[in-house]
């Protein structure tokens, strides 16, 4: 048969603009019960898409017409500890559960994207920077400067999963520059001296370029974890004018200078001082140099990022840290981390979510003395080579495995008791994570394209629909 060329047009314009999504049939669902007898696991019942609306109150209309941000990627802070376990565990097992987490295949996982700390972070063993030196020295060029620790856990992990996931993005993020840059000279709290500015920024071109000679790609950092948290340790503070001064006078030009890609992210805090990372966006010559602003939520709402994102709407929102407090639970944990973070901060615009973080032993081990947190539950939980899958794997897994980086958030309905996010994946499926968290079971609808989909979640239980 011989199609003319209206009809071929129409076909064409059929398979590159409405997508797979246009002409689906049938989903998937991948599901989590609170109890704990579904975790992140595809279910065998056949769900179907309908010509007809059946009668139901609640309706999801997903619409990919109306698009919002794209995302860069789901994941875990690598700390120092957490590699320090994994290379405890034999190769085999090693490489079966880093294969699970980061592969993209199968039922793996697809883990995205990676923080990492610059020098130690308080979920390491003990506090380090990479220009540790005798009290009463300092070294302004820096020619002590070496990774070391980094060395012998988390530059071989890295490796390992790079191998694995060649494309996983990483940022870097700073716990405390060395102790010698502060004004008490302890890796605990305290502020980056002035004279210190323009050393402290070749710190980070030296990171950046140290990493890169490893074969390790570091695509942003932030300029500080927590500056307004000095309780911990290693810590610093640091206000959001003398931040400011740090991106616009030293950090940024020093990137410029080296002729880095890295990005550089401001603030890395709760999300009740959206004043800050606004303060360094409203001044001209530190924005110049900014990819955008990163938050925790211990403190706040999440819905206040979306001040800074109307503010600056040419710049990036990064959801970078939240913990999971030990022991855990798998129903309050689910529900809360998914209706905040993965529906939560991507409807407020954030391009990554990330747990803290990917690995402890069962004493929430190793951490460090003095304000390193004793109470931080790992994604998994390691034992020698016994595995224990904990709520942030199951939370990270509903949107890691299908929201692949470049998926682009498309609108969706919002209800109160099914909080809910869609996106559109760069193959062309729709992926719709949704969260019961109402206590009893719940029957909706989903609508796609003029076709509607009957669902039912039991009380509590996130689902992830996939079509």
């Amino acid at each position: 048969m011989i199609l003319g060329p209206r009809i071929v047009a129409l076909l064409l314009w059929s398979s590159c603009c409405l997508g797979p999504g246009f002409a689906a049939t049938t989903a998937e669902l991948w599901l989590t019960h609170p109890a704990g007898t579904a975790r992140f696991e595809k279910q065998s019942d056949r769900l179907e898409f309908q010509a007809s609306a059946p009668i139901q109150n609640q309706v999801i209309t997903v619409d990919q017409r109306r698009r919002f941000q794209s995302m860069e990627g789901f994941g875990y802070t690598l700390t120092g500890g957490s590699a320090q376990l994994l290379l405890a565990m034999s190769p085999s097992a090693r490489a079966a559960l880093l294969t699970e987490l980061f592969a993209t295949n199968g039922t793996h996982l697809g883990v995205s994207y990676l923080r990492l700390s610059i020098g130690a972070s308080d979920l390491n063993a003990r506090v380090f920077t990479y220009n540790d030196l005798p009290r009463g020295e300092t070294d302004p060029e820096l020619t002590k400067f070496d990774l070391g620790p980094d060395r012998t856990d988390v530059i071989p992990i890295l490796k390992q999963i790079l191998a694995i996931n060649p494309a996983i993005k990483l940022m870097g993020s700073p716990w405390s520059p060395p102790s010698w840059m502060k004004d008490n000279q302890d890796s605990k709290g305290g502020s980056l001296k002035r004279e210190w500015y323009g050393a402290y920024a070749g710190y980070f071109v030296k990171y950046v370029e140290a990493m890169r000679a490893e074969g390790i790609t570091v695509d942003a950092v932030t300029v500080q974890n927590e500056p307004l948290n000095p309780d911990n340790n290693p810590s610093l503070f640091m206000t959001a004018t003398d931040q400011a001064e740090f991106i616009k006078r030293h950090l940024g030009p020093a990137f410029r200078k080296a002729g880095l890609a890295t990005k550089i992210i401001c603030y890395d805090h709760n999300a009740d001082r959206p004043d800050y990372p606004l303060t360094i966006l409203n001044d001209p010559e530190a924005k110049a140099f900014v990819e955008g602003s990163a938050f925790h939520l211990y403190a706040g709402k999440i819905d206040a990022l979306s001040q800074v994102h109307n503010a600056h709407p040419d710049r990036s929102l990064y959801f970078t840290e939240q913990w999971t407090g030990a022991p855990g639970n798998l129903g309050g944990d689910l529900a809360w981390h998914v209706t905040e973070l993965i529906v939560g901060a991507t409807r407020n615009w954030c391009r990554t979510v990330l747990e803290w973080n990917l690995a402890a032993d069962p004493q929430n081990r190793p951490h460090t003395d003095r304000g390193g947190c004793d109470r931080c539950l790992g994604a998994v939980t390691l034992d020698g080579d016994q595995v224990t899958r904990n709520p942030a794997y199951y939370v990270i897994a509903h949107a890691s495995k299908f929201v692949r980086p470049g998926s682009v958030r498309i609108d969706s309905t919002a209800h109160s008791n099914l909080p809910n996010v869609a996106f559109r994946t760069p193959s062309g499926q729709t992926v719709l994570v949704v969260l019961n968290r109402t206590t009893s079971s719940e029957s909706f609808t989903i609508e796609s394209h003029n076709r509607y989909l009957s669902a039912t979640l039991p009380a509590g239980a996130v689902g992830t629909y996939v079509w």
